[in-house]
């Protein structure tokens, strides 16, 4: 069997596995390591596991994922979230559609100080779903609404998701949190113009509250300061040069662990809660690094790689017509396997074809540019039929909402996605202004 036939169906029997619920982290090591050792040998195998593993973590910039995981943590477990929906709501929630606004901007403050897209889910599904429910919003417009929120976990740096990728293409963490702020920002500003492009063709779908009188307002503002501080000190300490990302991480997460105390909102029980989710959400994405990592070495040993490349190259496509093919082939992959592990497994081969095309700028501007549109697509994999990761989390929490309905909530939100993917593209500038400005 050639390299190329054994990679191919060595790809199959992964997702097969996947399929049959195997952890994504052992479908990988477990094929990888069966390819490895069927292209090479056992002992080979044996010798690049008795090292692999221990230069893979004891890489110091890892340590950069269990600190914000942690730092979402304690803030979700703190309350700061539902702090954050209230004091969105209290300012927009009585204009037609506020209050699915409000959790897009709630979101976006709590994804500057989470960086996970289903925690973000999660959070909001628990905190905003009851009050959209309250004021009667539409069942797949409300759970919609929650999903393509969540992406924002990951879109608005600091992101674990640019973070993996930094480690994998060997970029610097703080330009691509820098390059992902503007894009971030533009999601949720195309996502609030969707809610008020449904709600002005259907206002039963977003009806509006009463309004909250001024005091009550700036008073739900006041309770979220502390959230947006941490924000602002971990991004500005990054953008800055104050602090490597690792050391804003450490800083984040102690902060909201004192805010957590000094507030009480943070009991020895949540404090508890947050340690064991920090350790098994980080511990879950180094298991998918590990059989990601084995994985490519069996696609590196198949030539696969380097076969994609030359094959790319002898076809002699402009380079922006075979970007677009390998980020459609990404919104593809992305809507049937994990982000994560989506990315781990494509970028040995699809990150050598882009740094070899020529767009008219620097290899590091390509790299970080490529990183934020791969980012891009992940959020919208994230909601995209038919997984759509984050449709599946919103729906285990409000079950009486038929999943079919989610999916058609959330398709307004992918066209705007794709209308911003496609500006990035054009516009490589809206990612790299803010980079070549600090640099």
């Amino acid at each position: 069997m050639s390299g190329f036939a054994a990679a191919g169906l060595g790809f199959l029997a992964m997702l097969g596995l996947i399929g049959l619920r195997m952890p994504v982290g052992l479908a990988m090591l477990s094929v990888g390591s069966a390819g490895y050792i069927y292209l090479s040998s056992l002992p080979a195998f044996l010798s690049y596991m008795k090292t692999t593993p221990f230069f893979l973590f004891s890489n110091y910039t890892l340590s950069v994922i269990p600190l914000f995981i942690l730092m979402g943590a304690f803030a979700e477990r703190s309350g700061l979230a539902t702090d954050l929906f209230r004091a969105a709501s209290a300012w927009v929630g009585h204009w037609r559609g506020g209050l699915a606004m409000a959790v897009i901007a709630a979101c976006t403050g709590f994804g500057a100080i989470c960086g996970s897209s289903v925690a973000t889910t999660a959070t909001f599904g628990r905190t905003a779903l009851p009050e959209l429910r309250r004021y009667r919003y539409g069942e797949g417009f409300r759970t919609g609404v929650i999903a393509v929120g969540g992406t924002l976990g990951i879109l608005v740096p600091p992101s674990i998701i640019l973070v993996v990728y930094a480690i994998s293409t060997e970029q610097n963490i703080a330009k691509l949190f820098q390059a992902a702020l503007v894009p971030a920002l533009l999601a949720s500003l195309f996502y609030c113009i969707v809610i008020a492009i449904i709600v002005r063709r259907d206002p039963h779908a977003g009806p509006a509250h009463a309004p909250v009188p001024k005091e009550e307002r700036w008073r739900a503002l006041l309770l979220v300061w502390p959230a947006l501080a941490v924000a602002i000190i971990v991004l500005g300490g990054i953008y800055g040069g104050i602090f490597t990302p690792t050391e804003a991480a450490s800083v984040g997460a102690a902060s909201m662990f004192a805010i957590g105390l000094l507030r009480r909102s943070l009991p020895w029980r949540e404090i508890r809660t947050s340690l064991l989710q920090t350790a098994e959400t980080a511990a879950l994405i180094f298991a998918i690094l590990l059989g990601a990592e084995v994985f490519n070495a069996f696609l590196a040993l198949s030539q696969v790689p380097s076969q994609a490349a030359t094959f790319l190259g002898q076809l002699g496509l402009p380079p922006y017509a075979v970007l677009i093919v390998l980020l459609a082939f990404y919104i593809l992959l992305g809507a049937v396997m994990d982000e994560l592990a989506m990315i781990l497994l494509t970028l040995p081969v699809f990150f050598p074809i882009v740094s070899a095309l020529d767009f008219g700028m620097t290899a590091d501007e390509v790299a970080i540019w490529f990183g934020i549109l791969v980012l891009i697509v992940v959020g919208i994999g994230l909601t995209a039929p038919p997984i759509g990761l984050n449709v599946f989390v919103v729906s285990a929490i409000a079950r009486e909402v038929p999943i079919a309905k989610t999916y058609h909530g959330v398709l307004p939100f992918i066209a705007a996605d794709v209308i911003r993917l496609a500006l990035c593209i054009l516009f490589p500038t809206l990612s790299l202004a803010l980079v070549r400005w600090l640099a």
